[in-house]
């Protein structure tokens, strides 16, 4: 039913597996092991791009959180008119809400898949969809410090001694114990880094059930599921949530470095466009942060271009040459006319 997942899972798989297998041997764990890492790193290399639109996406939608915030509190009594404005905010700001999702819809195949293969390299088998005879075999003998990779702690003890190969659970436990709480722990650190990097004003009490089920409830569903898993899923599992806080980090730091690298060509670019200190403004420009704007002349006289003399100057020039009384401009015509009339009316 699902042929179309096993058979690409099984054929990557087949093809790191010829690889290591003329290093290490064929029936080698360590073959198997690495064959199932690099089957990890590949499918994950073919996803980076979608992953690093998932973080570019996220980062939006936190930028403009407050809005949603907004439109939740003023449509709380209408789902289809919120919807209807979420799906409008979020083709402004260019942001697909199926874009994060995306990378973690790939990866739930690709988990179905491996796991189904793995479980499928059983004795008496003579073929598993790209491996022939020989390949399911070779998986079966594969030691890995006393158990094998087709083994799990729940299995029947039935299952323990087959092809003449004495497994015991304590052997089982110890391989895998270790590995589950290694992939117990890089998931909760996954989860940690990627909480630590959000947004608080874009906290919802949706956004804080998420942050603990990543936090807590999921690394601990690691750690119950690995008593149920093949060794081999569980070395999946550490590779792929080994590869997932690796990546996350680097497309931060890369995100983190462009948004620093824009930030300073937009001051660059300001301050090119900044009038010099004592050069004049032009018109409709802002003058510079901590630069004061320039200082108006003031008017000059029509006569001449000189300054005009205040006021004051001619009364002392006045006083200087002896003058008793004080001359204001404009009085002495009325004075010279008072007396005038009081001359005729005598």
């Amino acid at each position: 039913m699902l042929d179309f997942i096993y058979y690409p899972v099984s054929f990557i798989l087949w093809c790191w597996h010829w690889v290591f297998g003329h290093v290490f041997g064929e029936s080698s764990a360590i073959s198997w092991a690495l064959g199932i890492v690099f089957l990890v790193f590949t499918l994950r290399a073919l996803m980076f791009k979608p992953m690093v639109n998932q973080v570019r996406s996220m980062k939006k939608m936190q930028e403009f959180a407050p809005e949603i915030k907004k439109l939740q509190k003023k449509y709380a009594n209408d789902k289809q008119k919120l919807a209807q404005e979420m799906q409008k905010l979020q083709s402004q700001h260019g942001v697909n809400p199926l874009g994060g999702c995306l990378p973690m819809l790939l990866q739930i195949p690709v988990f179905i898949g491996l796991f189904h293969v793995l479980r499928e390299f059983k004795p008496g088998k003579t073929e598993n969809y790209f491996f022939d005879e020989q390949g399911v075999s070779s998986y079966i003998d594969a030691n890995l410090l006393g158990a094998r990779l087709s083994n799990w702690i729940t299995q029947p003890v039935a299952e323990l001694n087959v092809n003449g190969f004495e497994v015991s659970r304590g052997s089982i436990i110890a391989v895998a114990v270790p590995l589950m709480i290694a992939a117990s722990a890089l998931t909760h650190l996954t989860a940690r880094h990627s909480v630590g990097r959000q947004n608080p004003d874009a906290a919802t009490p949706q956004t804080a059930i998420m942050n603990k089920l990543t936090l807590y409830i999921f690394p601990l569903g690691v750690l119950v599921g690995g008593f149920f898993f093949p060794i081999g899923l569980i070395v999946y599992w550490l590779s792929n949530n080994s590869w997932t806080l690796w990546q996350q980090r680097f497309v931060y730091k890369k995100i983190d470095a462009e948004e620093a690298a824009a930030k300073e060509a937009a001051i660059a670019k300001r301050n090119a466009a900044a009038p010099k200190p004592g050069q004049k403004p032009k018109p409709g420009q802002k003058p510079q942060a901590g630069q004061k704007p320039q200082a108006q002349s003031k008017p000059s006289s029509p006569i001449g271009g000189e300054q005009a003399e205040p006021t004051g100057g001619a009364t002392a020039r006045d006083a200087s040459n002896g003058s008793s009384d004080t001359q204001i401009p404009g009085l002495i015509s009325d004075r010279s006319r008072s007396k005038k009339s009081g001359r005729k009316n005598r």
